[in-house]
Order: structure tokens, then sequence, then C-alpha cells
């Protein structure tokens, strides 16, 4: 004998119910079957609505009636044929009947009981399982249907009766011996005190009803039908990533299902594991699906942690207080009184000294238990010998559940640090001595974070997964762009690296999608986005709260820039090819440094210097590895580099600084490039990472440019007067030609002093022949005494920053 459970969604409508049909007559092919059905999908929360309406003396509880009933006559309707609906139709009105006399009474006295309750939230199961066995009768006229409170008898505890197992077993056993139907339906959910008085087994409570009939008649197989395809690694909803588990241990599945895995009843598993019967879950939607089993048997030995899963909702309330320290029975003081309130105890803490003890119940109860636990320990506290009790609320619980966790070292510890390294403050931790648990509280606004975290380090074959905030999509942005849509794959599949863009913004338009934007067509999503705001924009990113989030600026802006603490206070990583920050005041710059420290939040700018050349990295693996820079001398811009070796007799100054901005060499304002003001950012930002303090006011700027140029506001303006200084620019090239000399763009650092400036460069020296917009760095240390260490390579265009700038994003996920 098998019995099959079938939760409300699987009965939410006709449409639903004519599969559970299918199932049904598909499986009493292969053996006799007991079938528990829930509630049509919703009802019971009808009726606890119209309940407490009724009570509160508000007459809409009759409409809510009118749509119960009308649900279940469409239902009626739908799976029996009209010539014999007649009866049926009268049968269920009779009981509609009886539960709006019940609701009658409820507003006429104005109250409504424990006990009155449990009566009303009875017909949910009563109709529904009705309304199925009359319509599998259609099918097969050897399907009987039976009340389950003439089964399953319990105490007076109305809303969450205690089972009497001695006498249900028995009647159990007695009823189905002398009844030798193929098919029995029962409603779940419903009981009976031994006085004949309707009680609820619990919210949850039909899966319970059928693994109580299971293990009493010691059925083969135990099977729960629902809408998902089985225990998931952790909740679907939340976790996209997350997959069915194929075999789990009743030791396992009790754990994941006390900690908010829905698909099961936590009491379930009880009544089944004492007589070891196997429970399959499976989805009525897709009944091909494997499912899960639950059983003694634990087939995986190679999958450390089966699951993860979580309790919302609650509050962790603190007792602490010199008084409690080496005094006995403080404890039990504690949980009587909790016991007292019947307030649930989720999670337990006490520190090893016994100064306090920590323990998690719903935010329901906080209110309650704090002024009970107050009340309890009134002398102590008036006598400071033990504080006020400290609650606190919208918490959740985390938990990590395997039943092969004790055999393996440092599972805490890649918890935690996962957790950490995602600014995921722990509240408070708790692991058993089986250690198949190990549960942490957090806030509740990270549990998404927390959970797709967890579930990455543990389920994913370490894949990571990057969410990208991107600002500024302009020639770079685009190439930025283009180049991780080509590259998504090849780090998927190599790097187990998976980079999402969330959020894109430019000027005008921000466009944010949680699950990630299609690269195929950004441009359009874009301009379909709401009109840009930057402090919309921040607000969102922390909103969303997503895991291993990045912010990358992409633009020249100054006020942008000026975002990156509140990223980085948010544990979001910042790379930048913006040189605003790394090159403001001193104090500004340390303080960026020392928040990406704090809070874990890496903060990279490779393309401040040199695009994608790799001259700030190996400047930090110089420091880092104890050597010192004592001089530097480059060639820092890839635009001016370009300009001056394009720049001849034959082309003028002018042309070929138009030339550059074509060419996306140089800034959206040229003059930035050629007043020398991004060179001398560049090189206090390899200063800086060279370990000296300094600020840009304190470098010596040896402009080329006439006044009249550095005086004009806009480009046009800017332009015109490099058409009317053009002698002076001939002038400047003459005189290199004549030293037999090259034109170079030089900043340089040395004895605490630095400078950048046009230079004519001779033959011999290692920057005469760089070309096009190549950079060239020298680094004069420790080691590098007589023969410079050099790099030298492109050091503009949008395709090279572009690349260092994703360069900057890997070396986040390989972190």
């Amino acid at each position: 004998m098998k019995v099959l459970k079938f939760g409300g969604t699987s009965v939410a409508n006709a449409q639903n119910i004519k599969l559970v049909l299918e199932i049904i007559n598909q499986k009493s092919k292969q053996s006799q079957l007991v079938v528990v059905v829930s509630a049509l999908s919703k009802v019971t929360d009808l009726l606890q609505l119209a309940a407490a309406k009724a009570a509160a003396n508000d007459e809409s509880f009759r409409e809510i009636v009118g749509e119960i009933e009308k649900k279940h006559l469409d239902t009626l309707k739908v799976l029996i044929p009209v010539s014999e609906q007649s009866s049926l139709l009268s049968h269920v009105k009779r009981i509609i009947n009886h539960l709006e006399t019940l609701l009658d009474g409820c507003f006429l006295l104005g109250e409504l009981s424990p006990r009155t309750a449990d009566t009303i939230l009875s017909f949910g199961e009563l109709l529904s399982s009705y309304i199925i066995a009359q319509a599998y009768q259609q099918i097969d006229k050897n399907a009987v249907y039976k009340d389950s409170r003439e089964l399953i008898k319990t105490d007076n505890n109305f809303g969450k009766a205690v089972v009497n197992f001695e006498v249900s077993n028995q009647l159990i056993r007695t009823y189905f011996a002398e009844n030798k139907s193929k098919i029995n339906i029962l409603p779940g959910f419903i009981s009976q005190t031994l006085d004949g008085i309707a009680t609820t087994l619990g919210r949850g409570g039909s899966d319970y009803t059928a693994a109580i009939v299971a293990g009493a008649l010691e059925a083969e197989q135990l099977e729960i039908w629902t809408d998902v395809n089985g225990m998931f690694t952790a909740n679907p909803k939340i976790v996209k990533q997350a997959h069915p588990i194929a075999t789990i241990s009743y030791q396992e599945a009790m754990e994941l299902s006390h900690f908010g895995a829905k698909v099961l009843y936590p009491p379930t598993i009880q009544p089944v594991l004492r007589k070891n019967i196997p429970i399959l879950i499976k989805n009525t939607f897709e009944p091909e699906a494997e499912g899960t089993l639950i059983s003694d048997q634990v087939l995986s030995k190679d999958t450390v942690v089966k699951g993860i899963s979580h309790i919302d909702n609650i509050s962790m309330v603190t007792l602490e207080g010199p008084g409690m320290i080496g005094v006995s029975g403080s404890s039990k003081r504690l949980f009587e009184v909790l016991s007292q309130e019947k307030i649930n105890v989720i999670f337990i803490t006490q520190a090893s000294s016994e100064h306090s003890i920590c323990i998690g119940i719903l935010n329901s109860d906080a209110d309650n238990a704090e002024a009970a636990i107050n009340r309890a320990f009134e002398v102590e506290i008036s006598q400071n010998k033990v504080d006020p009790c400290i609650v606190e609320k919208d918490l959740c619980i985390i938990a990590l559940v395997g039943e092969n966790m004790k055999n393996h070292q440092g599972l805490s510890g890649r918890m935690f640090s996962t957790l950490g390294k995602n600014n995921v403050n722990i509240r408070a931790i708790a692991q058993g001595a089986s250690e198949r648990n190990i549960s942490t509280v957090i806030n509740e606004r990270d549990v998404k974070k927390a959970l797709n975290t967890l579930h990455e380090n543990f389920f994913e074959e370490n894949t990571k997964q990057l969410n990208l905030f991107v600002m500024g999509v302009g020639n770079v942005g685009e190439k930025f762009i283009e180049q991780i849509h080509n590259q998504r794959k090849f780090l998927k599949d190599n790097l187990k690296i998976n980079v999402r863009v969330i959020a894109l913004s430019n000027s005008r338009k921000m466009f944010f999608e949680e699950d990630g934007i299609s690269l195929k067509d950004w441009q359009s999503a874009l301009d379909q986005g709401e009109k840009a705001n930057k402090e919309a924009f921040i607000a969102r990113a922390k909103e969303l709260n997503l895991r291993n989030s990045i912010f990358v600026d992409i633009t020249a802006s100054a006020s942008v820039s000026e975002t990156y603490e509140n990223f980085l206070k948010q544990s979001i990583a910042v790379v930048t090819c913006n040189k605003i920050a790394c090159s403001s005041a001193y104090d500004n710059y340390k303080k960026l440094k020392n928040l990406s420290l704090q809070y874990n939040a890496p903060f990279l700018f490779e393309t401040n210097v040199g695009a994608g050349l790799p001259i700030i990295d190996t400047v930090k693996n110089l420091i880092a590895s104890g050597d010192k820079v004592h001089k530097i001398q480059a060639v820092l811009s890839g635009s001016l580099n370009f300009i001056f070796n394009n720049f001849d007799k034959d082309n003028s100054f002018h042309d070929v600084v138009k030339e550059a901005g074509v060419q996306g060499f140089t800034e959206p304002d040229p003059k930035i490039d050629l007043s020398g003001i991004d060179v001398a950012r560049k090189i206090l930002i390899l200063i800086r990472e060279s370990g000296y303090e300094m600020d840009i006011d304190a470098i010596t700027n040896e402009s080329f440019l006439p006044a009249e140029c550095l005086a004009t506001t806009n480009n046009e303006d800017f332009f015109a007067s490099l058409t009317q200084h053009a002698p002076h620019f001939s002038k400047i090239y003459d005189e290199a030609v004549s030293k037999d000399s090259r034109l170079k763009y030089v900043a340089q650092f040395e004895n605490g002093k630095a400078s950048v400036g046009l230079q004519f460069i001779p033959k011999e020296h290692p920057f005469y022949n760089l070309e096009g917009k190549d950079n060239i760095v020298l680094f004069y240390t420790d080691r590098y005494v007589d023969q410079p260490l050099l790099i030298k390579g492109a050091g503009a265009g949008a395709a090279v920053t572009a690349s260092g700038i994703f360069a900057d994003v890997i070396r986040i996920g390989n972190i």
C-alpha cells in the first residue's frame, strides 16, 4: 500500500484536480492507495479571514463565504457530469450553510474561540476531499471517501492538536483491515478529540495526516505531491540556481523543513521514520521528474552540504548580566517563562562565560516575551544583577544542513568567511553536537544575498557570480560591455566566473534588471530606462543588496568619483578608470583605501595609469614584496604621445589633436590631456601607490600651451586657439628637429619631487622610439638600480582601456 498526499496547489482548481485524478489512476494500477488531500488553494486563508471578520462584527464575512461557495461549486461543475450534479451540489451547499451558521454565531457573540476556529478551518478539507472523491468515482467506482476525523484522535489543544497515536493507529488499522477498497480518499489536516470535537493538526497538517496513516499501516511509501520537483538545495524563489536534491536522510529533511523548506511539514517525518517508510516528494505538474527521496539511506557520500534553508521574521532576545555568572537555574527560569507564555524557541546560544543567553523566537512573540522575561527577573533587574532583556527584530536564521558535515573540517569557517566577504553581519551562531546543522542569525535584509552567496560557494562548482553596476557607456563603456558579452562563456567555463550587468547609466538614462541585462540589445534597454539620477542609482544598488556587487565607473566625472565611499561602505567593490578620486586630496585617497580594507570591498583603478598596462599592479607587487621605489620616469599620456608622434611640418597641431579625439585617445575635453593635469594625476597616483604622501599641487606642471589656450572654457574656443597659436607649436617642433630630438611629455619623480612637462628626448634615450599612443614607465628601486624596471605598451584607446577595466573585474572574481 502507498499513501499519496496532494497539497493545496495540486488541488487549486478543476484543471489541476484532473491532473491529480490521472496520477491516482496510474498509481492505482500498481498498488492499493490511500489519498489524502488538502483544501483547495487559498481556501484555508479565506476561512481564517471570514472567521476573523465575523468575530469583529464585520458583515463582509458573508462575501467571503460566497466566494468559498462559488469556488467549490464551479470546481464540482467542471469535474462531475451534469446528470449527476444535483445531489452533489445540494450536499456542498448544506456544508456551506453549516459553515455560515457557525460564522453567524461568531458574529453575534463577537468572539472566536480556538475550538470554534478549528471547526471552521476544517471545512476546507471536508469540501475538497468530498468533491475529489466524487470526481474520481466517475473514473473508478472502487474508490471510497473516509472522514479522517473518525480515524485520527487528538487532545484538545485546538490549532495544533497532539495526536493520540495509540488510539489513532488502532482505528486506522481496524478500518483498513475491514475496508478492501482499492482507493480511499481522506481529508488532511483535520482530526477529532476522543469525545468528538473537531481539531486540526496545524498549518501544513495534511502532510502529517498522510504520515500518520502511512505509519499506522506500515505503508510501502509515502508520496507528497506538490508544485515543485522535490526539496531544493535552497529556496528556488530566492536562489535561481537552486536545484532539487535527489536523495536525503530523514534527519537532513527534518532540519531543512524546520528551517523553512515549506515543501514538507516538519512533524510529517516522525511517524514514518519510526517505521523506516520512505517519503517521495513529487511534482503534480511534472510527474515524470525524479523528485526527492527521503529515507534512512544517505546515498551520496560526496555531498557534504545537502541544503541551505532559512526562517524569516525572527527576533533575537538576549538576557545578560553579571548576576547570571555561576548562578544555577537562570536558564531554567528563562525557558519556563517562555513555556508558560507558549512561545516557541527556535534558536539558542549561550556564552561560555554564562554572562548571557540568546534565543531566537518569532517576531510576533517578541513583545510578549520581553514583558514576561522582565517580569520574571524583576528583582534581579532592580538590583542591577541582570539587565532588562534586549530584543532585536527583523532578523532571519540561515541554516547549513548536511549529514556528512560532521566528517569535514572547516565548514563553519567557510560559511562565515563567505558571508563576511559580502558584508553579511552575523548576529549569533549555533551548531549542535551532531554537526548536522550550522545556524546563524543575520539581518532580514541580507537574506537573499546570504542564500545566494552560500549556494554559490557550496553548490555551484565554485562559480562566482559578479553583479556589475556600470556608470558611463561612451566609447570605453561600449567596448567594455562588448568584451563582457564576448567573453562570458569563456569566463564561466574556464575561470568559474559568471559576470552579469545589473545596471547601466549614461548622463540621460539608467536601466536596472535584477536578473541581468541582455547584452545583445542593451542600448535599446537603456534608451527605454528611467531618467538618470546618481542618488537613485546608488540607492537602487544598495536596495538590491546583491552578492559580489561591483560599481564600475567609466566616466571622467568628479561628482561620480565622490560616490565611491557610499559603495565601499556597503561592501560594493569599485572599479574605475576615473582618475579624480585617487588624485584628490591625500586624506580622501587614504580614506577610500582604508574603507576598501574595512569593508572587504576591492577598490581597483589599474586603468588610472597606462590604460590596459599592468603598471599599478606592478607597483603594488614591488611594495608588497619589500622593494622601495626611488625614482620614476614616464610617458603616461597615450593621447599626448600620439599627438607629438604625428605632429610635424605637414600636419598642424590643431589637426592632430582633432584626430586624437576622433580616435578616442583624448578625454571628451582635450584640454585635460594637453594641459598636463591628466599626466600630473597619473604620476601622483604612482607616487602614492609607491608609498609616498603627496598632493597634486606639489607637482610642478610645465605647460607647453599658451595662456590663452588654457583660459578657454569650451572645446570650440579651445580648438580655435590652437589654430591661432599655430606658430607657437611650429616653433616647438622646429626646436626639436634642430636638436635631433623627439617631443615627449614626460612625468618624473625623484628625491620627493615631481614634475610633468614637454621635453626634447635625444636618440639614445629609451623614450625616443616610443611610437603611436604607447606609454612607458621606468621604475628605479632598491632592486632595480642600474637597469630600471620598464613597462611599455599601448596607453590609450577605448579597447585597451576597456580591457584594463575588465581585467580589474576579473581580479575581483579571482579573489
